[in-house]
């Protein structure tokens, strides 16, 4: 089935995007306009990534494959970003985990199964917040005030 025959789903995004002229620039606003959570989104990203390194190594491109990156540019670089944050997040909240644990077991000298439950909801606290509670509170207190 030619691209410009396709429906317009998610499942038909990444063929779309690799038909020509009017059908190419339709999938690659859809693909844009999808919130950066969306998987389909982030899958095609991925491959596009994947592809345009693939086609930076040729050291002739076709106008289309040139087209295509320019297209799709913005989303890639957006798609980029919004990973670089996550990954910054994440190493943001496994710090946080581990200074957490690290008060309870530099106090209570170890983080069983019992203080560990206590632990996610000491991050959501600020560290303002826990710190103190890690150092003050005995370990019943602890238990009492966040297993309830």
């Amino acid at each position: 089935m030619a691209t410009n025959k396709l429906p317009r789903t998610p499942d038909t995004l990444w063929f779309r995007l690799l038909g020509r002229g009017k059908v190419q620039r339709e999938a690659v606003e859809e693909l844009v306009a999808l919130p950066p959570s969306d998987l389909v989104r982030r899958n095609v990203l991925e491959i596009i990534y994947r592809w345009r390194i693939s086609v930076m190594t040729q050291t002739e491109l076709t106008r289309d494959d040139q087209e295509l990156i320019m297209n799709l540019t913005q989303a890639y670089e957006e798609a980029r970003a919004q990973a670089v944050q996550e990954g910054v997040q994440q190493g943001v909240q496994l710090e946080r985990r581990q200074v957490v644990e690290n008060l309870l077991r530099f106090r209570f000298g170890s983080v069983d199964e019992e203080l560990s439950r206590v632990v996610d909801s000491l991050l959501q606290l600020t560290p303002e917040e826990f710190t103190p509670l890690c150092l003050e509170l005995s370990r019943e207190d602890l238990l009492a005030r966040f297993n309830s």
